[in-house]
């Protein structure tokens, strides 16, 4: 019988593990098919505190990995939950066929950014192809260059007004002829003397592969029309995904998927606790994640200890 488990390996995952391992919970974590989550598609984090000259995320990821173990948490590689039981008092999981049994579970199996499905976007990510903004942005590849993003809700439009902080120029491209974003938001955008739309259009192709890094992106409108506008890096920003799927009907979500909390970092489900970006859509930092997933384990170890009493 475990005490805790925890199902995922970023930053809201592993600092559960860090806290949870201290208070001598031995945690079980379940790192799934993508160890360190999607900090590790980050070249360099450059605001996460205590690192002043930034840190490649998945070094960040590995010293945290190893700050866990150093406390007794026991990371499982590559294992995934096929299956969850949370009906009774004690919560089952099916891992890789195997039946866990455990007292209380972390839920911090994060989100994945929502793609555009180019062959050439995936060569090029973290090759001037990425998804966070406030992650990459005051890289010095990007300063003084042209950059598109590509969105038309809010979170594009704060990629869009962030990045012109260090771009020349900044090209939204978006598929419909207004945006989707708040009234604020879009105002904001469209007042901006450096950002520049690309109505009606979408991205069919970034450029150049050959290359191994972002020189420009072919665009076509609706009415068929290409063109290729030149940049040094592509922010995409049309979403994400939570990685919740294997929750639904158990756990209170929103009709997007992200897990609901009740109250603190508790879901619905006694001794089920949820931290990170599979829970918040509006953050999604690694920092928020962090101190997530303190929270969580804060409160499974008084869960736990409240058993005892």
């Amino acid at each position: 019988m475990e005490k805790v488990v925890i199902i995922g390996s970023g930053c809201a995952g592993l600092t559960a593990a860090i806290y949870t391992a201290r208070a001598n919970l031995e945690p079980l974590v379940l790192t799934g098919a993508m160890p360190g989550g999607l900090l590790t598609t980050t070249s360099i984090v450059e605001n996460f505190p205590g690192f002043a000259k930034g840190i490649d995320g998945t070094e960040l990821m590995m010293e945290m990995q190893h700050q866990a173990e150093r406390f007794g948490a026991r990371i499982q590689f590559g294992s995934a939950v096929d299956a969850i039981d949370f009906s009774g008092s004690q919560l089952k999981l099916t891992v890789d066929g195997n039946e866990v049994e455990t007292q209380t579970v972390v839920i911090a199996s994060g989100a994945g950014h929502r793609h555009l499905g180019l062959e050439s976007e995936a060569k090029l990510e973290k090759k001037g192809v990425t998804y966070c903004a406030t992650c990459d942005g005051a890289l010095p590849m990007f300063r003084d260059q042209p950059l598109v993003v590509v969105g038309g809700g809010d979170s594009a439009c704060e990629e869009a007004t962030y990045l012109t902080r260090f771009a020349s120029k900044v090209y939204l491209v978006h598929r419909r002829d207004e945006l989707r974003a708040s009234k604020i938001m879009a105002e904001r955008t469209l007042s901006h003397d450096k950002i520049e739309m690309v109505w009606n259009s979408e991205v069919t192709e970034v450029t150049d592969v050959e290359q191994d890094k972002v020189t420009g992106v072919k665009v076509r409108n609706t009415s068929g029309d290409e063109r290729t506008i030149d940049c040094a890096g592509l922010f995409i920003a049309i979403g994400h995904v939570p990685n919740t799927q294997l929750f639904q009907g158990v756990i209170d979500m929103d009709d997007a998927g992200y897990i609901l909390p009740k109250r603190g970092q508790e879901t619905n489900v006694t001794g089920v606790f949820v931290a990170g970006d599979c829970s918040d859509k509006v953050y999604r930092q690694a920092v928020t994640a962090a101190g997530q997933g303190c929270a969580a384990a804060i409160e499974a170890e008084r869960y736990l200890a409240s058993l005892d009493q």
